[in-house]
């Protein structure tokens, strides 16, 4: 039975640096979250959006199409 304890001493050397190494890096710092429309104090939607939402969903339009005529809509260009 051999006696070598230098690679357990070794290995537990090694542990213990790498555990204060990690323990002394500072925390990534956290992004604070945005504020949502309701906590703001904000309405969700102007009337004029809401408006041009109905209208588009009255026509049935989804994606680009339903982006471009609401753009066009709020800016007070309605397309036929």
């Amino acid at each position: 039975m051999s006696k070598r304890p230098a690679p357990f001493a070794l290995a537990a050397t090694l542990s213990l640096c790498a555990c204060f190494a990690m323990a002394q890096t500072a925390p990534t710092p956290q992004k604070p979250m945005a504020p949502t429309a309701a906590a703001a104090g904000k309405p969700a939607m102007s009337a004029k959006s809401a408006e041009c939402s109905k209208l588009a969903d009255a026509k049935g339009l989804h994606g680009k199409a339903r982006k471009h005529f609401r753009s066009a809509c709020k800016r007070g260009k309605t397309p036929g």
